[in-house]
């Protein structure tokens, strides 16, 4: 049996990314992503917005941190990934992105893209128990 787990998503951050760093050293990035989808419905144009948390590893990660900013428009390529743990005694989990690849689309304000790096693939992430969120 063959699994597959790769997802291709492309919107805009909704908030500003965050960087920590694991014991090792190594930078883990988290951001949140909205995206929309247009469908029609009895000939009238309807809009829903889901939103995803993405979390980048490494130098990718760093990047992110460095060039994005809320409203920023990118490509996320990546996997699913579930976490779990215990928080006041409720044991608590959730969905989560995790980034092979980030495209930045479009230019920040006031600025050209030129000055941005381009994405790369992300080093090995860390296990669970590395990530500091």
């Amino acid at each position: 049996m063959v699994s597959v787990n790769r997802v291709i998503l492309a919107g805009r951050l909704t908030r500003d990314p965050e960087t920590r760093f694991t014991p090792a050293g190594t930078a883990v990035t988290g951001f949140s992503l909205a995206v929309n989808r247009r469908y029609k419905l009895n000939n009238e144009v309807k809009e829903e917005v889901s939103f995803f948390d993405i979390v980048v590893f490494g130098k990718q990660g760093e990047n992110c941190a460095e060039y994005l900013s809320k409203g920023r428009p990118v490509l996320v390529e990546g996997r699913l990934k579930q976490r779990s743990w215990e928080s006041d005694g409720v044991k608590r989990s959730k969905v989560e992105v995790v980034a092979d690849n980030v495209q930045f689309l479009g230019s920040p304000r006031g600025a050209s893209a030129e000055g941005a790096p381009g994405a790369g693939p992300a080093p090995e992430a860390p296990t669970d128990d590395d990530i500091p969120f």
